[in-house]
Protein backbone atom coordinates (compact mmCIF):
# COMPACT_ATOMS: atom_id res chain seq x y z
CA UNK A 1 0.00 0.00 0.00
CA UNK A 2 1.36 3.43 -0.97
CA UNK A 3 1.61 6.10 1.72
CA UNK A 4 -0.96 8.20 -0.13
CA UNK A 5 -3.44 5.30 0.16
CA UNK A 6 -2.68 4.98 3.86
CA UNK A 7 -3.33 8.71 4.26
CA UNK A 8 -6.70 8.38 2.50
CA UNK A 9 -7.65 5.42 4.72
CA UNK A 10 -6.74 7.40 7.84
CA UNK A 11 -8.81 10.37 6.68
CA UNK A 12 -11.80 8.10 5.97
CA UNK A 13 -11.37 6.55 9.43
CA UNK A 14 -11.25 10.00 11.04
CA UNK A 15 -14.56 10.92 9.38
CA UNK A 16 -16.18 7.68 10.53
CA UNK A 17 -15.02 8.19 14.10
CA UNK A 18 -16.40 11.74 14.05
CA UNK A 19 -19.77 10.41 12.80
CA UNK A 20 -19.77 7.72 15.49
CA UNK A 21 -19.00 10.28 18.19
CA UNK A 22 -21.97 12.36 17.06
CA UNK A 23 -24.42 9.45 16.94
CA UNK A 24 -23.21 7.96 20.21
CA UNK A 25 -23.76 11.12 22.29
CA UNK A 26 -21.04 10.05 24.73
CA UNK A 27 -21.96 12.56 27.45
CA UNK A 28 -25.53 11.24 27.71
CA UNK A 29 -24.36 7.63 27.64
CA UNK A 30 -21.85 8.21 30.44
CA UNK A 31 -24.54 10.01 32.47
CA UNK A 32 -26.87 7.03 31.97
CA UNK A 33 -24.12 4.63 33.07
CA UNK A 34 -23.69 6.67 36.27
CA UNK A 35 -27.48 6.46 36.90
CA UNK A 36 -27.49 2.69 36.44
CA UNK A 37 -24.43 2.24 38.66
CA UNK A 38 -26.21 4.24 41.37
CA UNK A 39 -29.34 2.10 40.96
CA UNK A 40 -27.29 -1.09 41.39
CA UNK A 41 -25.98 0.18 44.74
CA UNK A 42 -29.48 0.47 46.23
CA UNK A 43 -30.32 -2.10 49.00
CA UNK A 44 -33.57 -3.18 47.28
CA UNK A 45 -31.90 -3.66 43.88
CA UNK A 46 -32.20 -7.46 43.86
CA UNK A 47 -35.83 -7.56 45.07
CA UNK A 48 -36.94 -7.92 41.44
CA UNK A 49 -34.28 -10.17 39.89
CA UNK A 50 -35.57 -9.90 36.34
CA UNK A 51 -35.57 -6.10 36.46
CA UNK A 52 -32.14 -6.15 38.12
CA UNK A 53 -30.73 -8.31 35.34
CA UNK A 54 -32.15 -5.88 32.78
CA UNK A 55 -30.38 -2.98 34.49
CA UNK A 56 -27.10 -4.91 34.55
CA UNK A 57 -27.44 -5.84 30.88
CA UNK A 58 -28.12 -2.23 29.89
CA UNK A 59 -25.19 -0.97 31.95
CA UNK A 60 -22.79 -3.56 30.51
CA UNK A 61 -23.94 -2.84 26.96
CA UNK A 62 -23.47 0.92 27.37
CA UNK A 63 -20.04 0.47 28.97
CA UNK A 64 -18.97 -1.88 26.19
CA UNK A 65 -20.06 0.63 23.55
CA UNK A 66 -18.39 3.64 25.19
CA UNK A 67 -15.18 1.74 25.98
CA UNK A 68 -14.99 0.27 22.48
CA UNK A 69 -15.29 3.74 20.92
CA UNK A 70 -12.58 5.14 23.20
CA UNK A 71 -10.31 2.21 22.39
CA UNK A 72 -10.88 2.62 18.65
CA UNK A 73 -10.11 6.33 18.92
CA UNK A 74 -6.89 5.62 20.87
CA UNK A 75 -5.79 3.12 18.21
CA UNK A 76 -6.49 5.70 15.49
CA UNK A 77 -4.41 8.36 17.27
CA UNK A 78 -1.51 5.91 17.62
CA UNK A 79 -1.78 5.10 13.91
CA UNK A 80 -1.54 8.80 13.09
CA UNK A 81 1.71 8.97 15.06
CA UNK A 82 3.03 5.82 13.35
CA UNK A 83 2.15 7.28 9.95
CA UNK A 84 4.21 10.41 10.66
CA UNK A 85 7.16 8.23 11.73
CA UNK A 86 6.93 6.17 8.54
CA UNK A 87 6.89 9.39 6.48
CA UNK A 88 10.08 10.55 8.17
CA UNK A 89 12.04 7.29 8.36
CA UNK A 90 10.45 5.06 5.65
CA UNK A 91 11.09 1.98 7.80
CA UNK A 92 9.61 -1.11 6.07
CA UNK A 93 8.85 -3.00 9.31
CA UNK A 94 7.11 0.08 10.70
CA UNK A 95 5.14 0.44 7.46
CA UNK A 96 4.05 -3.24 7.64
CA UNK A 97 2.87 -2.71 11.22
CA UNK A 98 0.99 0.41 10.18
CA UNK A 99 -0.84 -1.38 7.34
CA UNK A 100 -1.70 -4.42 9.49
CA UNK A 101 -3.04 -2.30 12.36
CA UNK A 102 -5.01 -0.09 9.98
CA UNK A 103 -6.64 -3.18 8.43
CA UNK A 104 -7.55 -4.48 11.90
CA UNK A 105 -8.98 -1.09 12.90
CA UNK A 106 -11.09 -0.98 9.69
CA UNK A 107 -12.58 -4.40 10.54
CA UNK A 108 -13.37 -3.36 14.10
CA UNK A 109 -14.97 -0.13 12.89
CA UNK A 110 -17.20 -2.14 10.56
CA UNK A 111 -18.41 -4.31 13.44
CA UNK A 112 -18.88 -1.26 15.68
CA UNK A 113 -20.94 0.41 12.95
CA UNK A 114 -23.22 -2.62 12.81
CA UNK A 115 -23.77 -2.39 16.57
CA UNK A 116 -24.81 1.23 16.18
CA UNK A 117 -27.16 0.35 13.31
CA UNK A 118 -29.19 -1.99 15.53
CA UNK A 119 -31.50 0.81 16.55
CA UNK A 120 -35.02 -0.53 15.82
CA UNK A 121 -37.33 -0.30 18.85
CA UNK A 122 -36.76 -3.85 20.13
CA UNK A 123 -33.37 -4.74 18.64
CA UNK A 124 -31.79 -4.65 22.08
CA UNK A 125 -34.28 -7.21 23.48
CA UNK A 126 -33.73 -10.88 24.13
CA UNK A 127 -35.02 -13.14 21.37
CA UNK A 128 -37.45 -16.06 21.13
CA UNK A 129 -36.45 -18.41 18.32
CA UNK A 130 -38.67 -21.25 17.07
CA UNK A 131 -37.75 -24.02 14.64
CA UNK A 132 -40.45 -26.00 12.83
CA UNK A 133 -39.41 -28.74 10.36
CA UNK A 134 -41.57 -28.99 7.25
CA UNK A 135 -42.75 -32.03 5.32
CA UNK A 136 -40.08 -34.68 4.97
CA UNK A 137 -40.32 -36.65 8.20
CA UNK A 138 -37.08 -37.73 9.83
CA UNK A 139 -34.85 -35.92 7.32
CA UNK A 140 -36.49 -32.53 8.00
CA UNK A 141 -36.52 -33.18 11.74
CA UNK A 142 -32.80 -33.98 11.64
CA UNK A 143 -32.24 -30.71 9.76
CA UNK A 144 -34.13 -29.04 12.63
CA UNK A 145 -31.57 -30.45 15.09
CA UNK A 146 -28.71 -29.23 12.85
CA UNK A 147 -30.12 -25.69 12.93
CA UNK A 148 -30.73 -25.97 16.68
CA UNK A 149 -27.05 -26.79 17.16
CA UNK A 150 -26.04 -23.97 14.78
CA UNK A 151 -27.97 -21.32 16.69
CA UNK A 152 -26.89 -22.69 20.06
CA UNK A 153 -23.21 -22.58 19.03
CA UNK A 154 -23.62 -19.08 17.58
CA UNK A 155 -25.26 -17.80 20.78
CA UNK A 156 -22.56 -19.38 22.96
CA UNK A 157 -19.83 -17.68 20.92
CA UNK A 158 -21.64 -14.35 21.42
CA UNK A 159 -21.76 -14.93 25.18
CA UNK A 160 -25.57 -15.09 25.16
CA UNK A 161 -27.60 -17.22 27.55
CA UNK A 162 -29.78 -19.95 26.07
CA UNK A 163 -32.91 -21.47 27.60
CA UNK A 164 -35.02 -24.19 26.01
CA UNK A 165 -38.64 -23.14 26.54
CA UNK A 166 -40.27 -25.98 24.62
CA UNK A 167 -38.87 -29.12 22.97
CA UNK A 168 -40.68 -31.84 21.06
CA UNK A 169 -38.29 -34.60 19.93
CA UNK A 170 -38.57 -36.34 16.58
CA UNK A 171 -39.83 -39.92 16.48
CA UNK A 172 -36.56 -41.36 15.11
CA UNK A 173 -34.12 -38.44 15.20
CA UNK A 174 -34.00 -34.66 15.36
CA UNK A 175 -36.79 -32.42 16.60
CA UNK A 176 -40.44 -31.88 15.68
CA UNK A 177 -40.28 -28.37 17.10
CA UNK A 178 -38.18 -26.38 19.53
CA UNK A 179 -38.46 -22.94 21.13
CA UNK A 180 -35.40 -21.18 22.56
CA UNK A 181 -35.00 -17.99 24.56
CA UNK A 182 -31.67 -16.41 23.59
CA UNK A 183 -30.78 -13.68 26.04
CA UNK A 184 -28.22 -10.96 25.62
CA UNK A 185 -27.91 -7.38 24.37
CA UNK A 186 -29.13 -7.07 20.76
CA UNK A 187 -30.03 -10.79 20.56
CA UNK A 188 -33.23 -9.97 18.67
CA UNK A 189 -31.48 -7.35 16.54
CA UNK A 190 -29.10 -9.99 15.21
CA UNK A 191 -31.45 -12.96 15.04
CA UNK A 192 -34.25 -11.19 13.17
CA UNK A 193 -31.96 -11.77 10.16
CA UNK A 194 -32.61 -15.52 10.52
CA UNK A 195 -36.39 -15.41 10.24
CA UNK A 196 -37.62 -17.42 7.25
CA UNK A 197 -37.41 -20.81 5.58
CA UNK A 198 -34.09 -22.68 5.52
CA UNK A 199 -33.42 -25.40 2.90
CA UNK A 200 -31.11 -28.42 3.14
CA UNK A 201 -29.85 -30.52 0.20
CA UNK A 202 -27.85 -33.68 0.98
CA UNK A 203 -27.61 -37.45 0.68
CA UNK A 204 -29.91 -38.49 3.49
CA UNK A 205 -28.34 -40.76 6.14
CA UNK A 206 -31.88 -42.09 6.70
CA UNK A 207 -32.29 -43.29 3.10
CA UNK A 208 -30.92 -46.80 2.58
CA UNK A 209 -30.82 -46.15 -1.19
CA UNK A 210 -28.45 -43.21 -0.72
CA UNK A 211 -30.65 -40.74 -2.58
CA UNK A 212 -30.40 -36.97 -2.43
CA UNK A 213 -33.10 -35.25 -0.35
CA UNK A 214 -34.28 -31.67 -0.01
CA UNK A 215 -35.84 -30.65 3.28
CA UNK A 216 -37.05 -27.44 4.88
CA UNK A 217 -37.23 -25.89 8.35
CA UNK A 218 -38.96 -22.61 9.15
CA UNK A 219 -37.29 -20.32 11.67
CA UNK A 220 -39.44 -17.79 13.49
CA UNK A 221 -37.84 -15.03 15.59
CA UNK A 222 -39.56 -12.58 17.93
CA UNK A 223 -38.37 -10.10 20.55
CA UNK A 224 -38.98 -11.26 24.11
CA UNK A 225 -40.94 -8.77 26.20
CA UNK A 226 -41.16 -8.33 29.94
CA UNK A 227 -43.22 -5.29 30.86
CA UNK A 228 -42.01 -3.07 28.02
CA UNK A 229 -44.94 -3.66 25.68
CA UNK A 230 -48.65 -3.01 26.06
CA UNK A 231 -50.58 -5.79 24.32
CA UNK A 232 -53.95 -6.71 25.74
CA UNK A 233 -54.78 -10.41 25.84
CA UNK A 234 -58.34 -11.01 27.03
CA UNK A 235 -59.01 -14.10 29.15
CA UNK A 236 -61.96 -15.10 26.96
CA UNK A 237 -59.68 -15.07 23.89
CA UNK A 238 -57.31 -17.77 25.12
CA UNK A 239 -57.50 -21.50 25.72
CA UNK A 240 -55.02 -22.97 28.23
CA UNK A 241 -54.03 -26.65 28.21
CA UNK A 242 -51.66 -28.40 30.58
CA UNK A 243 -49.74 -31.58 29.88
CA UNK A 244 -46.72 -33.57 30.97
CA UNK A 245 -43.46 -32.25 29.59
CA UNK A 246 -41.57 -34.44 27.13
CA UNK A 247 -38.15 -32.85 26.81
CA UNK A 248 -34.92 -33.17 28.72
CA UNK A 249 -34.95 -32.10 32.32
CA UNK A 250 -34.72 -35.11 34.60
CA UNK A 251 -37.19 -37.55 36.09
CA UNK A 252 -39.36 -34.87 37.72
CA UNK A 253 -40.43 -33.43 34.39
CA UNK A 254 -42.96 -36.16 33.63
CA UNK A 255 -44.46 -36.50 37.11
CA UNK A 256 -46.86 -33.55 36.93
CA UNK A 257 -48.72 -31.66 34.22
CA UNK A 258 -46.43 -28.64 34.52
CA UNK A 259 -46.15 -27.87 30.79
CA UNK A 260 -48.53 -25.21 29.45
CA UNK A 261 -49.93 -24.62 25.98
CA UNK A 262 -51.87 -21.42 25.25
CA UNK A 263 -53.99 -20.96 22.12
CA UNK A 264 -55.04 -17.44 21.11
CA UNK A 265 -58.45 -18.13 19.58
CA UNK A 266 -58.88 -14.99 17.38
CA UNK A 267 -55.53 -15.47 15.60
CA UNK A 268 -54.91 -19.21 16.02
CA UNK A 269 -51.48 -18.50 17.50
CA UNK A 270 -50.24 -21.34 19.74
CA UNK A 271 -47.38 -21.12 22.26
CA UNK A 272 -46.05 -23.70 24.70
CA UNK A 273 -43.58 -23.74 27.58
CA UNK A 274 -42.22 -26.63 29.63
CA UNK A 275 -38.91 -25.25 30.91
CA UNK A 276 -39.94 -24.88 34.57
CA UNK A 277 -41.20 -27.36 37.16
CA UNK A 278 -43.91 -24.91 38.13
CA UNK A 279 -47.04 -24.72 36.00
CA UNK A 280 -47.51 -21.11 37.15
CA UNK A 281 -44.05 -20.09 35.92
CA UNK A 282 -44.56 -21.90 32.62
CA UNK A 283 -47.86 -20.08 32.17
CA UNK A 284 -46.20 -16.71 32.83
CA UNK A 285 -43.50 -17.47 30.27
CA UNK A 286 -46.05 -18.73 27.74
CA UNK A 287 -48.05 -15.49 28.11
CA UNK A 288 -44.90 -13.45 27.38
CA UNK A 289 -44.30 -15.63 24.32
CA UNK A 290 -47.89 -15.07 23.19
CA UNK A 291 -47.54 -11.30 23.50
CA UNK A 292 -44.31 -11.48 21.50
CA UNK A 293 -46.05 -13.43 18.74
CA UNK A 294 -49.00 -11.05 18.64
CA UNK A 295 -46.60 -8.11 18.42
CA UNK A 296 -44.78 -9.84 15.57
CA UNK A 297 -48.08 -10.33 13.73
CA UNK A 298 -48.76 -6.59 13.98
CA UNK A 299 -45.28 -5.79 12.65
CA UNK A 300 -45.78 -8.17 9.71
CA UNK A 301 -49.17 -6.60 8.89
CA UNK A 302 -47.59 -3.14 8.77
CA UNK A 303 -44.72 -4.43 6.59
CA UNK A 304 -47.23 -6.01 4.19
CA UNK A 305 -49.19 -2.76 4.01
CA UNK A 306 -46.00 -0.81 3.25
CA UNK A 307 -45.03 -3.39 0.61
CA UNK A 308 -48.43 -2.95 -1.06
CA UNK A 309 -48.01 0.82 -1.06
CA UNK A 310 -44.55 0.41 -2.65
CA UNK A 311 -45.88 -2.18 -5.09
CA UNK A 312 -43.58 -4.96 -3.89
CA UNK A 313 -44.43 -8.58 -4.66
CA UNK A 314 -43.36 -11.17 -2.10
CA UNK A 315 -43.96 -14.88 -2.35
CA UNK A 316 -44.68 -16.66 0.88
CA UNK A 317 -44.15 -20.40 1.05
CA UNK A 318 -41.63 -23.20 1.01
CA UNK A 319 -40.29 -21.98 -2.34
CA UNK A 320 -39.21 -18.63 -0.89
CA UNK A 321 -36.40 -19.92 1.31
CA UNK A 322 -33.95 -17.36 2.66
CA UNK A 323 -30.93 -19.67 2.72
CA UNK A 324 -29.81 -23.00 1.25
CA UNK A 325 -27.36 -25.43 2.87
CA UNK A 326 -26.01 -27.77 0.17
CA UNK A 327 -23.93 -30.79 1.21
CA UNK A 328 -24.26 -32.66 -2.10
CA UNK A 329 -23.31 -32.60 -4.99
CA UNK A 330 -21.09 -29.72 -3.78
CA UNK A 331 -20.61 -27.86 -0.48
CA UNK A 332 -22.08 -24.39 -0.22
CA UNK A 333 -24.30 -22.22 1.94
CA UNK A 334 -25.99 -19.37 0.07
CA UNK A 335 -28.22 -16.62 1.40
CA UNK A 336 -30.74 -15.84 -1.34
CA UNK A 337 -31.51 -12.34 -0.04
CA UNK A 338 -27.96 -10.99 -0.20
CA UNK A 339 -26.19 -13.62 -2.40
CA UNK A 340 -23.55 -14.08 0.31
CA UNK A 341 -21.99 -17.54 -0.03
CA UNK A 342 -19.70 -19.78 2.01
CA UNK A 343 -18.05 -22.97 0.85
CA UNK A 344 -17.39 -24.10 4.42
CA UNK A 345 -20.72 -25.72 5.27
CA UNK A 346 -19.36 -27.38 8.42
CA UNK A 347 -18.20 -24.05 9.86
CA UNK A 348 -21.61 -22.49 9.14
CA UNK A 349 -23.59 -25.24 10.87
CA UNK A 350 -21.10 -24.95 13.74
CA UNK A 351 -22.34 -21.40 14.34
CA UNK A 352 -20.28 -19.27 11.93
CA UNK A 353 -23.22 -17.27 10.58
CA UNK A 354 -22.14 -13.69 11.34
CA UNK A 355 -21.30 -12.92 7.69
CA UNK A 356 -24.88 -13.76 6.67
CA UNK A 357 -26.41 -11.76 9.52
CA UNK A 358 -24.08 -8.81 8.87
CA UNK A 359 -24.87 -8.70 5.14
CA UNK A 360 -28.63 -8.94 5.70
CA UNK A 361 -28.74 -6.17 8.33
CA UNK A 362 -26.63 -3.85 6.18
CA UNK A 363 -28.85 -4.56 3.16
CA UNK A 364 -31.89 -3.36 5.12
CA UNK A 365 -30.18 -0.07 5.92
CA UNK A 366 -28.60 0.67 2.55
Amino acid sequence: MELAEVRNELETTAKKLAEFRGSLDLDNKEARIAELDEEMLQPEFWNDQQKAQGVINESNALKDQVNEFKELFDIFENLEITYELVKEEDDQDLRNDLEAELEELTGRLSQFELQLLLSDPYDKNDAILELHPGAGGTESQDFGSILLRMYTRWAEKKGFKIETLDYLPGEEAGVKSVTLAIRGHNAYGYLKAEKGVHRLVRISPFDSSGRRHTSFVSCDVMPEFNDDIDIEVRTEDIKVDTYRASGAGGQHINKTESAVRITHIPTGVVVACQSERSQIKNRETAMKMLKSKLYQLEVEKKEEQLAEIRGEQKEIGWGSQIRSYVFHPYSMVKDHRTNVESGNVNAVVDGEIDEFIDAYLRSRIS
